[in-house]
């Protein structure tokens, strides 16, 4: 028993010295500021942030996603996958018990003399432990942990890429009907002109290529009906399959984009976005764990350190292990070293070195990312606001230069060219604005989307942040 012991003291006086890895340094200067002037906020960042764009409807089908969407409910079971994966990583740290039982009988026909029977019962307990000297197993959990965070927070980020593509594909199909609506007016007007077109060819005061022109813009904006219809079926589609629904009968009330309230939320400082995108937290928890892993790599290349032990009884009867004849007990410890193995230990810590710092750029590329995305929706928020008054306006001179031309023309001031150039001029005035609106939804959905949509990264994590 002395050699087992000596093994067994040494084994603890070593567990002490679990090995450790440093996270390579990352070279990456956080801005004090964004470029983009920070708007002036109206709303605060919240976690429920749709619900500032003031549409009931829009927060009852985002309810609807979040409780059937077919992918938010694959992310649920990737995350339950992940927290099995750490109970199982962390049943190394355990002894192994295991029970054996056995019972027999058996009967010898000799070709002379008689039969000789034997009956046997034995049960056997028994216990294996590896001892986690150099901390492979501890760095295997740890690993195990940083990729149950990781499937949290990807979870996390479909469900606000869940939530954005919900409300943008929403805003979208009330754009379009909204162009609908805009599109059959200008088809009216157009009919309108059409008559007095025809009514001033029939008095011989313009001729039939007149009556031609105007038919073709009539047509031309009657042709342009059905492809926005189409796209507003194919979004309405779209959005069912967001929300988890067939899209067979599936719609929603809403007509008009414009009923939807514009909402602006600052964006804090950039440093803050470490702590607040989900996407980020998943860079940082693969990160975490291609440190364990690395750690474990590197602990296995020294030894290992194995105790056993067992008791275990036997009786010569059948099922029956009363009286036993016989008790044995077992212990001992071994050590496993590897002396040769081609470099292969060695190159999976050379890889599980370079998978670190492979991470450590995907984590900095990721941040760079998010710097920009909030860059960008700052602009794109500013720009669209800016725009769609610039286009209210346009759309206003176009009404009122078309009116001019219609007088103008029943009084034969000006030809049909200048109603027909009005009227495209109206027409395009008129779309333009209903997709400005639209942009600017979009903007504010992207903004949010950039800002982490108020979500929080756990006290556990946000304190080791960078």
């Amino acid at each position: 028993m002395k050699p087992a012991l000596i093994v067994l003291l040494a084994s603890i006086t070593l567990s002490g010295c679990a090995l450790t890895s440093e996270r390579p340094p990352m070279r990456l200067d956080m801005p004090a500021d964004y470029r983009a002037e920070a708007p002036v906020a109206t709303v605060a960042l919240t976690q429920d942030w749709w619900r500032s764009f003031e549409s009931s409807e829009l927060a009852g089908l985002i309810d609807l996603a979040l409780r059937d969407s077919p992918d938010l409910g694959m992310a649920v079971e990737r995350v339950r996958q992940a927290e099995a994966q750490v109970r199982i990583a962390g049943s190394s740290l355990f002894p192994q018990l295991d029970l054996s039982a056995s019972t027999n009988r058996r009967r010898t026909d000799p070709d002379r003399g008689s039969a000789v029977t034997t009956e046997s019962t034995s049960a056997t307990l028994s216990a294996s432990y590896e001892i986690d000297a150099w901390g492979r197993n501890a760095s295997g959990r740890r690993a195990a942990e940083a990729l149950l965070d990781l499937s949290r927070f990807d979870e996390e980020s479909l469900r606000l890429t869940t939530v954005a593509g919900v409300a943008n594909a929403y805003f979208q199909v009330l754009s379009l009907r909204g162009r609908l609506e805009v599109a059959r007016e200008n088809l009216a007007i157009a009919e309108r002109v059409l008559d007095i077109v025809q009514i001033r060819a029939r008095n011989g005061v313009v001729s039939q290529l007149d009556v031609a022109r105007q038919n073709s813009a009539v047509l031309s904006q009657r042709a342009a009906i059905p492809a926005l219809a189409l796209q507003e079926r194919q979004t309405l589609a779209a959005l069912a399959i967001l929300v988890g629904q067939p899209p067979q009968h599936f719609d929603v009330k809403g007509a008009d984009v414009g009923d939807v309230a514009v909402p602006v939320v600052a964006p804090g400082l950039p440093a803050e976005l470490l702590v607040r995108r989900p996407d980020l937290a998943a860079a940082e928890a693969q990160l975490v764990a291609a440190n364990a892993n690395l750690a474990a790599a590197r602990a296995a290349l020294l030894p290992s350190l194995q105790l056993t032990t067992s008791a275990g009884l036997a009786n010569n009867a059948l099922l029956s292990l009363a009286n036993p004849s016989s008790t044995v007990y077992n212990f001992g410890a071994s050590m496993l070293q590897s002396i040769f193995d081609g470099g292969r230990l060695r190159a999976q810590r050379d890889i599980a070195e370079s998978r670190e710092r492979e991470l450590v750029e995907s984590y900095r590329a990721a941040i760079l990312s998010a710097l920009a995305d909030v860059e960008d929706a700052l602009a794109a928020t500013a720009r669209t606001a800016e725009q769609q008054n610039f286009q209210a306006a346009a759309l206003e001179e176009a009404r009122r230069a078309l009116r001019l031309a219609e007088v103008r023309y029943r009084e034969g001031a000006d030809d049909l060219l200048s109603v027909l150039d009005a009227q495209r001029t109206l027409f395009s005035a008129e779309d333009q604005v209903a997709l400005t609106r639209l942009a600017r939804l979009q903007a504010s959905v992207s903004l949010y989307t950039a800002l982490g949509g108020g979500w929080e990264m756990p006290a556990r994590m946000a304190d080791a942040a960078p």
